[in-house]
């Protein structure tokens, strides 16, 4: 049986499968799915410094191919989560990590101190796909400054492993990679979701309550993997790849476009076992292929 452990900075994984931030709860809603202690990491989801309500509904709808979501961020806070869904996850015999977000630089770097002090959390995962508040709601992901900033901020408070999600509405993904390297991201984790739109034709508004959304699942993975290609080949960091991951035989591909490890979203909501089975997916192809450790293929396409 082929090795699967990998490393982001200084977390190890027993597997390289991890599950995406805001697809699958907070693990514990997946324990009757799933044995938890077998995914390589289990992202929490999104979680800010203050309690969010959210975008009204409908905030979810389905696309050819993938779905669209503005959920908003709804969460209550991270002093809730600290409080009462710290306890619940600590235990769990597998790396919990917190997604932590914000609207403006200053919040993301408290909100990431109080998991700092959480000794049973080894990592966060910055998404730096928010709106900054202080400059007219542009997302702070899409422009090397902002992101910058926000690394720059947190990783004064946060001395853990370190993982930014970038977003990929940007003219070049490698640039903003390497603005977040440069502040001290230990690994970049990429893509979040593609913003679409979806219009109800008999009433002439959009299926979504805000209008735009974020767009996941098969659909963006061709776009994902040329993403993870472009930034592992401009950053010395680990690139975790994710976007529309549905089988082992997709994992694959990101891996061999040069992803350490990768993450499993949207398919969540159709199988809730579908990590595992990713996981010995990977394990049966290496075995197959003569492959000693998953290490042998990561970066390995010859483009």
């Amino acid at each position: 049986m082929a090795k699967l452990n990998v490393k982001i900075g200084k977390l190890g994984l027993k597997n390289p499968v991890m599950t995406a931030s805001g697809t699958f709860g907070y693990g514990v809603e997946f324990a009757d799915f799933v044995d938890l202690s077998q995914i390589g990491g289990i992202i929490v989801k999104g979680t800010t410094l203050k309690p969010r309500e959210g975008n009204d509904y409908p905030r979810m709808a389905e696309t050819a191919q993938g779905m669209l979501n503005c959920v908003g961020l709804q969460n209550k806070g991270v002093d809730y989560f600290c409080k009462h869904i710290y306890p619940e996850v600590k235990d769990i015999q597998t790396n919990v990590l917190v997604n932590v977000s914000g609207s403006s630089p200053e919040d993301y770097a408290e909100c990431a101190a109080r998991i700092d002090e959480l000794e049973g959390i080894p990592a966060i995962e910055l998404n730096i796909s928010c709106p900054n508040v202080k400059q007219g709601g542009m997302a702070f992901g899409v422009t090397c400054e902002g992101a910058a900033s926000v690394v720059r901020a947190v990783r004064e408070r946060y001395h853990k492993t370190l993982i930014v999600k970038l977003s990929p509405n940007v003219t070049n993904i490698a640039d903003i990679a390497r603005a977040v390297e440069a502040e001290g991201a230990d690994s970049v984790s990429l893509i979040n979701t593609l913003m679409g739109m979806s219009i109800d034709i008999e009433k002439r508004r959009s299926r979504l309550s805000i209008g735009t959304g974020g767009l996941s699942g098969p659909a963006v993975k061709p776009v994902a993997v040329r993403m993870v290609w472009q930034v592992a080949r401009a950053v010395k960091i680990p690139v975790v790849g994710l976007g529309g991951i549905m089988t082992a035989e997709d994992a694959i591909e990101f891996l061999m476009a040069g992803a350490t490890a990768i993450e499993i979203g949207t398919a969540n909501f159709i199988d809730p076992a579908v990590t595992i089975k990713v996981r010995d997916g990977i394990n049966d192809w290496l075995d197959r292929h003569g492959c000693s450790s998953v290490q042998e293929i990561i970066g390995t396409v010859e483009a």
